[in-house]
């Protein structure tokens, strides 16, 4: 399967596609960071992120959108510029027919790395490692688009209008079980924390509320 990864911003928008096979092996098809100018009106810098959202769409054909969940900020124009670019991702999957799946910033934090509060070191080094490329992503917008895609090859779930004519034939929840095998990376990290602490990693299906 290959996926398209939007992780939303008005002024870096990161990119990234990957193929994901039946084994879960991911392999990085193109990542980028479309960039809009600050000095430039809202409506034309939306138009150069849908720009570069629909060339990448068209050149590289991938067969599903994820994109990353906006939430509520203390900078709320911050929050309403990401999602208008949500947004135009959003439309730019209808117009190529493509199944969407939304992911919140934990589940994709989660998913790559083990932890749903991962720092963005931590994603692009994971990143990193899921791919087998040479050297760290940078900028991180363009390591956490890729994670959002790997996010959802590993988990496949919340598709929205998946049949590809627009209908909805699966939840739209989003939300990505704690049930279930480990994903690759999660086994990864929980290998690293195990090497890394004499106490070794707990599997987090495991874990027990303390307090009790």
């Amino acid at each position: 399967m290959r996926i398209i990864g939007i992780d939303p911003g008005l002024t870096r928008c990161g990119i990234g596609i990957i193929d994901m096979d039946s084994q879960r092996r991911a392999q990085l098809v193109h990542v980028e960071v479309a960039r809009s100018p600050q000095n430039m009106a809202s409506h034309f810098r939306l138009d150069k992120i849908r720009q570069r959202i629909a060339a990448a769409i068209e050149e590289h054909h991938p067969e599903v959108m994820s994109i990353e969940r906006v939430f509520a900020q203390d900078n709320v124009q911050s929050v309403t510029s990401t999602m208008w670019v949500m947004g135009i991702a959003m439309s730019e999957a209808a117009a190529h027919r493509l199944p969407l799946a939304i992911h919140t910033p934990s589940e994709v934090k989660a998913a790559v790395t083990g932890s749903g509060v991962a720092d963005k070191a931590q994603v692009q080094h994971m990143v990193q490692r899921i791919l087998r490329m040479d050297k760290v992503v940078r900028p991180a917008d363009a390591a956490d688009a890729l994670a959002i895609a790997i996010c959802h090859g590993w988990r496949q779930d919340g598709l929205q209008g998946a049949s590809r004519d627009g209908t909805v034939n699966v939840s739209l929840s989003g939300k990505i079980s704690a049930r279930g095998d480990l994903t690759p990376a999660q086994k990864i990290w929980a290998q690293a924390q195990a090497a890394s602490r004499r106490t070794g990693a707990v599997d987090p299906r495991l874990r027990r509320n303390k307090s009790k």
